[in-house]
């Protein structure tokens, strides 16, 4: 008779730039819309930016490297032992250049010295991180590796300096990337061999048809790169409803409700403080029942894009704000559209 495999979170690392810049700092850059009041809107109070000399290593591939080298320490595998490197970063910078080949991966793994691991980059919008875990979570599961690392490095705060240049009122297509900060995590996943230490699911969903709502580009209007958000589009209810409704189906497949699964904490994506409050507001209209704890740090680091519920997580639980034991539940909400849940009990993790 045979057991089926799980995964679980072994091992998690995290990176964030030293440098700290005020929202008012930001807002005193954006001339053209005088008396914006970018944190009341936001709950945005700082955000963190890299360092753009090259020796500070805050590149895209130099935050992700940073990262992973945390997440490893923390671990008890070696780089050599891992079976499965994925990156998902969105940013691809390294220097100056956007690098699609060699695959950032690639390039982390050779640097690591996971040399004998497959290795595939992942990109999904904000959800890149929790598409990583998912493949990882789905190979383990198969019994095809044994571990591997999912890692991602945002150096986003460009689109956020384009915005400041160019928006001229606080319905720019652009004003959603005002409040991006620069990060980077790193998971290291096994098999779980007890339930108190397992990830119970990891499902995703994609509507396509919004996938327009939310494009990266260069600007159309000067040299930098830029992030057209249609928030008031994106933010409607019926939009905001597509997770309970997805997970509400998942769970209802399986005989259960959402109180049945008896969350500890709640982690959704860090878009905004407000946009976080309305989403569990929403949960909890859905699901008849007041939602878990919730963990944010959008307000001293923004919306970091695919690192920020892993950030979220990693610094409440070195915090303590957040216990070993528990039951997290982590929601994903990325262009595309993307939504879905992470269900995970954490009871052993090297952070």
């Amino acid at each position: 008779m045979t057991t089926e495999r799980s995964s679980r979170f072994e091992a998690l690392g995290m990176y964030l730039p030293p440098t700290v810049l005020p929202t008012p700092e930001l807002v005193a850059q954006v001339t053209g819309v005088p008396g914006l009041d970018l944190e009341r809107i936001t709950g945005v109070t700082e955000r963190r930016v890299y360092d753009p000399r090259p020796e500070a290593g805050e590149d895209s591939y130099g935050l992700a490297l940073k990262a992973a080298r945390d997440a490893l320490g923390n671990s008890r595998h070696r780089p050599a032992d891992l079976d499965v490197v994925i990156s998902t970063s969105i940013s691809r910078y390294r220097g100056d250049r956007l690098y699609f080949e060699p695959s950032f991966s690639r390039m982390l793994a050779e640097e690591l010295g996971a040399h004998s691991a497959i290795h595939f980059d992942v990109s999904n919008a904000c959800a890149g991180m929790m598409t990583g875990v998912l493949l990882l979570d789905r190979m383990i599961r198969a019994g095809l590796v044994r571990n591997g690392l999912v890692v991602s490095g945002e150096r986003i705060t460009p689109i956020s300096q384009t915005a400041a240049a160019e928006i001229t009122d606080s319905y720019d297509l652009q004003f959603a990337s005002l409040s991006v900060g620069d990060s980077a995590v790193a998971v290291v996943m096994d098999e779980s061999v007890d339930e108190a230490d397992r990830i119970h699911y990891v499902e995703l969903m994609t509507c396509s048809e919004y996938s327009h709502l939310c494009l990266g580009m260069p600007s159309d209007r000067t040299q930098g790169m830029a992030l057209y958000t249609d928030n008031k589009q994106m933010h409607k209810k019926d939009r905001l409803s597509l997770w309970p409704v997805f997970h509400g189906e998942l769970l209802e497949k399986n005989g259960r409700t959402f109180a049945d699964e008896g969350f500890d904490y709640i982690v959704q994506h860090q878009v905004g403080k407000r946009f976080i409050e309305v989403y569990n507001q929403i949960g909890e209209s859905a699901f008849g029942t007041t939602m878990p704890h919730s963990l944010s740090v959008v307000e001293e680091c923004g919306n970091t894009a695919t690192t920020s519920h892993f950030l979220a997580l990693a610094r409440h639980l070195r915090a303590g704000t957040a216990r070993q034991g528990a039951k997290f539940l982590l929601v994903p909400a990325a262009s595309g559209v993307v939504t879905g849940a992470l269900s995970a009990t954490i009871s052993h993790l090297g952070v």
